[in-house]
């Protein structure tokens, strides 16, 4: 059975792109599952959860009962977390944005991933005692990954794209978990980054198929990484075209785009929805 899932964050109303997303999710399983990753409680809203229910209704899309929510799973995230710290591939990083800002500049070449530049590793050279005595008087602290020693923990790595990749190639993938570098896993604010909650969440729900905008190509190859270390299952992967607006942006929640209540509201149907985006 091909399962699949929509997973938005409870950030602000849904928009044309996440109509596109959810549909494409929807219409290429045979089992679709509604996710609300709101891990982040300081932009989270119930109310945001609620119109997320009522538009998903309004498209005709419907899903697993009951919808798992991010923020009722930090217990799965620390057993994940709990492995990887016990295999020795995690460390404290103490560095503020602003450190690491500064790091990058002094940088004669500061490499750079999807995501802009990368982590220089400052903090994975400190000593046991060095860490000991930073946690021990409570100095914040995230905890990253050190994706070199686990890359090297698992050897190669591929992942499965059964359609158009965005790179061009399609069928097996070879995954550069370093793209990213040492990213983070968690911090004092958050029990779980979305690369690692993704595909705990994932594996527990058993999505075999994810469905998802070309922008996060290259998360699958940090995130396949994650599931080797974590003897997760590798769904395939399916990313698609993205929805943009008439300047040529993505849409987005921060740029006010338009949401779907607001052209329910001005008389548009989900059959204009779908023509509107040729689906």
């Amino acid at each position: 059975m091909i399962v699949t899932r929509f997973a938005p964050s409870p950030t602000g109303l849904l928009h044309l792109g996440h109509a596109f997303a959810a549909i494409k999710a929807f219409e290429a399983g045979e089992q679709f599952i509604l996710r609300i990753e709101d891990l982040d409680t300081a932009r989270c809203r119930d109310e945001f959860v609620e119109a997320i229910f009522e538009d998903l209704h309004w498209l005709g899309i419907g899903w697993r009962e009951p919808v798992l929510r991010q923020s009722e799973r930090t217990a799965a995230y620390q057993e994940a977390l709990h492995k990887l710290h016990a295999a020795g591939l995690t460390y404290p990083c103490f560095c503020t944005r602003k450190d690491i800002a500064g790091e990058i500049a002094r940088a004669a070449e500061a490499p750079s991933g999807p995501d802009g530049p990368i982590y220089p590793g400052t903090c994975r050279s400190l000593t046991q005692t060095e860490r000991d005595e930073r946690l021990a008087v409570g100095v914040p602290h995230a905890l990253r990954l050190d994706v070199t020693k686990a890359a090297e923990q698992v050897g190669s790595l591929t992942f499965e794209e059964p359609g158009q990749s965005i790179d061009g190639k399609m069928g097996t993938i070879h995954a550069q978990p370093q793209l990213f570098g040492d990213i983070v896993l968690a911090r004092k604010d958050l029990p779980a980054s979305y690369h690692l909650a993704v595909v705990v969440d994932d594996a527990h729900q058993g999505v075999t198929l994810v469905t998802r905008g070309e922008d996060l190509f290259a998360a699958s190859h940090v995130q396949r990484l994650l599931q080797a270390l974590l003897d997760l299952p590798e769904p395939r992967y399916a990313h698609h075209k993205l929805i943009l607006d008439d300047s040529g942006k993505k849409f987005s929640k921060r740029d006010k785009a338009i949401t779907l209540r607001a052209l329910r509201e001005d008389g548009w149907t989900p059959a204009k929805i779908r023509s509107t985006l040729r689906l």
